[in-house]
């Protein structure tokens, strides 16, 4: 979601639509790396102070600063950010309200609670925009209006991915040793165990791949404590979360995505527009993007067909490499950055031609 974000608000500002990058920063877990991300990318940011589950300084701060920057749309991305931004623009019907839902993956009873209220809160936006059908279909179960949804893939910065270094490699030792990236948040539901059990698998036919996973999460002790009871704890390597990702994915000679859930994930995008070969489970919006044999490899979601899928890569580098320059040409005609933002900025000037407002092209206030 983060990835996303950046990668739009960069897009609107190549597009004639100041875009500002707003960002909590929460007491406890100070979480701002997005924030020096847009930053690197030349974009205003504004920090958010907020302390605990609800903080009223805090919408009492967003909706100073959308008069500061004479905001014509806020849009919140998350649930979090969905409700602050419902209560701050509630001082006033100037702002339009736009929503992107990415997913409500967590199984955690407390998450739950959330994504339950936040798809309450949506009701109240003008629009709410969905990175899949299924989310789409979520959200019109819980009382959104069917006319106030609107699909939106996610896209990615083509250049930004292309001719990195393999700097990842290099830093780590990894030589030329067979590299199988995994990214994403360490949760169960990412399937991390399932990689772990594929990899005794196919170490059994080639000792020398190691298994590469980025991100951050609960999950990652017990994901170590399986590598060590399966025995293939020496080539699996935990990074925790990394700000270079063009030159991580240019470290990895394949990546894999074997999700329980998903709506349009961005690793998946970027691994593509990288020119790596993926393969990922066929759940959510992942066979829009990765066409089975064409653009990438679809298994469900065991070990054996995820070690099968690995292994057949591995053996056959002129189909990883086919299905590498199909990922990439896909990614680029259909899940761009530039046509992502392009159809951000039509929906902005519905809504406010909607609200009978001309759209000035002022700023979008992007609240992660």
């Amino acid at each position: 979601m983060e990835n996303m974000l950046v990668a739009l608000a960069t897009q609107l500002s190549h597009r004639g639509c100041r875009s500002v990058v707003g960002v909590f920063r929460n007491s406890r877990f100070q979480h701002t790396e997005i924030a020096e991300q847009a930053q690197q990318r030349g974009l205003p940011v504004e920090v958010i102070p907020c302390d605990g589950r609800w903080d009223w300084r805090a919408v009492a701060e967003i909706r100073r600063l959308l008069k500061m920057h004479n905001v014509d749309v806020l849009h919140p991305h998350g649930y979090k950010a969905d409700l602050y931004a419902l209560a701050a623009a509630r001082a006033g019907n100037r702002v339009a309200l736009l929503a992107t839902s990415h997913n409500w993956p967590s199984k955690l009873l407390s998450m739950r609670a959330y994504a339950a209220l936040d798809r309450l809160a949506l009701r109240r936006f003008d629009k709410v925009v969905v990175v899949s059908d299924v989310v789409a279909g979520i959200l019109r179960r819980s009382g959104v209006a069917a006319d106030q949804i609107e699909l939106i893939p996610n896209g990615v910065d083509l250049e930004r991915f292309s001719n990195a270094s393999p700097k990842l490699r290099s830093e780590l030792g990894l030589g030329e040793n067979p590299v199988v990236g995994f990214v994403g948040r360490l949760v169960p539901e990412k399937g991390g165990a399932l990689l772990i059990r594929a990899a005794r698998q196919v170490l059994a036919a080639y000792p020398k791949t190691l298994f590469v996973l980025v991100g951050e999460g609960p999950a990652r002790q017990q994901w170590t404590e399986l590598a060590a009871e399966l025995g293939v704890d020496k080539h699996i390597i935990l990074t925790g979360e990394r700000g270079d990702m063009p030159e991580v994915y240019a470290s990895f000679d394949l990546m894999v995505l074997p999700s329980q859930i998903e709506a349009m994930p961005m690793c998946l995008l970027e691994a593509m527009a990288a020119g790596k070969p993926v393969i990922a489970t066929n759940v959510g919006a992942i066979p829009r993007l990765v066409v089975d044999g064409k653009t990438g490899l679809l298994v469900e979601s065991n070990h054996d067909a995820l070690a099968a899928a690995i292994l057949r890569l591995l053996q056959k580098p002129d189909l990883a490499c086919e299905l590498a320059n199909g990922g990439r040409a896909h990614v680029a005609q259909h899940f761009s950055a530039e046509t992502m933002a392009k159809n951000y900025i039509a929906m902005y000037e519905q809504i406010l031609i909607k609200r009978s407002r001309s759209p000035r092209r002022e700023p979008a206030l992007e609240v992660n």
